[in-house]
């Protein structure tokens, strides 16, 4: 018996809420997305940064987990943490927010029915009380996932090479181009896994060939488009790709 995964869009604007069954004894492989998470895993609160590479979950009792998946940009304000502090890491909320503000979340939640929707509820009213993201940055994330090119993006928004590096990494967790290869590489799986020819679907991804992106596959996945999409996948990020320090 496989993962169970399932997902589906929020009411926070540009997020998805999702859960994740694993049998005993699971392992899976969780990719770079350039999104950040707020985890629901076995009575704790915690986020996912952004990730620069695949790691690979293990659940030695299996499990049931839960989260809300921030579009890329939009969590630092709504956790008050530039994303480069979070980039490869899963930390309590509790490093982040008050001790008696996340006790009384983890409280609720323990008891919630749905924990989507608790954990959707929290998004929610912490952003009444924060800034929000940076349209800018939004802006950037949306044409490098559209496959625009840094150079270009960076006279479209008016900001020189430096400032959006430094912008992207509070925003992001890294810089535009890392951002990019990841949304590119996104692009081709979800192409892959709906049955486009792996040759076609690297072009239309942005890669220059087949061959690129199998190289984009190693580097960023650490495997191979057959070995990652023909046994078994869970979509997007899953629940806790690494241990929780």
């Amino acid at each position: 018996m496989g993962d169970r995964y399932e997902e589906w869009a929020s009411r926070f604007d540009g997020a998805t809420l999702w859960t994740l069954g694993v049998p005993d004894g699971a392992a899976h492989a969780v990719l770079p997305d350039g999104c950040m998470d707020l985890l629901w895993i076995d009575g704790r609160l915690l986020v996912a940064g952004p990730d620069t590479r695949a790691t690979t979950a293990a659940v030695g009792t299996g499990g049931r987990y839960t989260g809300i998946r921030f579009a890329p940009g939009t969590a630092p304000a709504l956790l008050g943490a530039p994303a480069h502090e979070l980039r490869d890491r899963r930390v309590d909320l509790a490093d982040l927010w008050p001790g008696a503000l996340v006790r009384e979340l983890t409280e609720r939640l323990a008891q919630a029915p749905d924990p989507a929707a608790g954990l959707e509820t929290i998004a929610l009213r912490r952003a009444v009380d924060t800034a929000a993201p940076d349209p800018l940055m939004r802006s950037v994330a949306t044409q490098l996932g559209d496959g625009r090119s840094v150079a270009d993006i960076a006279w479209t928004v008016g900001l020189g090479a430096r400032q959006l590096h430094r912008r992207s990494l509070a925003a992001f967790g890294y810089g535009p181009k890392t951002l990019g290869r990841i949304l590119r590489l996104q692009r081709a799986l979800a192409l892959a896994r709906s049955g486009t020819p792996y040759a076609e679907a690297a072009v239309a991804a942005g890669c220059a060939d087949q061959a690129h992106l199998a190289r984009e596959m190693r580097d960023l996945a650490g495997t191979t488009l057959t070995a990652h999409l023909e046994p078994r996948e869970t979509p997007g990020r899953a629940a806790g790709s690494e241990p929780v320090g």
